[in-house]
C-alpha cells in the first residue's frame, strides 16, 4: 500500500508540471538537431512507457521577462542566483564568450580537476586532452575568467530551434559563485537576443539534491516536455 501511494504521489506531481512544447529545426543544422532530437525522444532508460526528457525537463521560460533585468530581479534573495554571481564579479570574475583553443590547457585542466562529479566518476572524455577544439556553427561558447586571466569555468549551449540547451557546464570547485556567474550571464544574453523561447539544462529529476538546488536558485523548474522535429 506505501508503493501504491508513493507512486500515486509522483503521478500527482507529474501530472502538475507545467508543459513546454519544444521544437527542434533542423534547418538550422541537420546532422547534430536530428541526433539531438533521437536522444531526447529515445525510451527513457528505466521507465520504457516515457520518453527519455520528457518528464522533469529543467527549463526557463525567457518568455516571461521582458528583459534581461527582470530574470535578475526574480533571482534576487540571499543564497539565490543574483547574490552568487554579484558575489563571484565582485572578486574579480569575468563572465565572456571565448574560443576554446585559446584556453586548452585551462579546460584540460578543470576537467580533471575532480575524480567525480554528482557521485559519478568523470567520463573518459573529459579526462582526455584535446589538442583542438571544433566549433559547432549552431552552438555558442562560455567562459569565466579569474584576475589573472585563467579559465576557471566554461559552457557549451546549443541552439535547436525555439530552444537553447547546455551541452556542458563544468568548472573548478570553490565557493565564489563563478557557476552562478556564468549561468546567469548566458540566460541574461539569450533574453537580449530574443532568439529562443526556452533554456534547458538536462533534467531535475535524475540529478542529486545539491545539483536540483543549483538549478532552482538560477531560475530552472521542471517542465513536462512535448518535442517536435521540423
Amino acid at each position: 500500500m506505501t508503493t501504491l501511494l508513493r507512486h500515486f504521489d509522483t503521478l500527482r506531481q507529474v501530472l502538475s508540471l507545467p508543459q513546454a512544447d519544444l521544437h527542434f529545426d533542423a534547418r538550422i543544422e541537420p546532422g547534430d538537431i536530428e541526433a539531438t532530437y533521437r536522444y531526447y525522444t529515445k525510451p527513457h532508460p528505466r521507465y520504457k512507457l516515457i520518453r527519455h526528457k520528457t518528464i522533469g525537463a529543467a527549463l526557463i521560460d525567457l518568455a516571461r521577462f521582458p528583459a534581461a533585468t527582470a530574470y535578475v530581479d526574480a533571482l534576487q534573495g540571499k543564497n539565490r542566483g543574483a547574490w552568487h554571481a554579484r558575489r563571484a564579479r565582485t572578486r574579480g570574475y569575468v563572465s565572456t564568450e571565448i574560443d576554446r583553443n585559446d584556453y586548452v590547457d585551462d579546460i584540460h585542466a578543470i576537467n580533471t580537476s575532480l575524480e567525480t562529479r554528482q557521485g559519478r566518476p568523470m567520463d573518459q572524455r573529459y579526462l582526455q586532452k584535446l589538442a583542438r577544439f571544433e566549433r559547432q556553427p549552431h552552438f555558442d561558447y562560455y567562459g569565466v575568467l579569474d584576475n589573472d586571466g585563467r579559465l576557471v569555468a566554461y559552457a557549451n549551449i546549443g541552439r535547436y530551434g525555439n530552444f537553447s540547451a547546455f551541452s556542458q557546464l563544468i568548472g573548478l570547485r570553490n565557493n565564489d559563485g563563478i557557476m552562478h556567474l556564468l549561468v546567469v550571464d548566458i540566460v541574461m544574453r539569450l533574453i537580449e537576443r530574443q532568439c529562443v523561447r526556452y533554456v534547458m539544462y538536462d533534467t531535475f529529476f535524475g540529478a542529486r539534491a545539491g545539483l536540483q538546488n543549483f538549478k532552482r536558485v538560477v531560475g530552472f523548474e521542471p517542465y513536462r516536455v512535448r518535442y517536435s522535429l521540423q
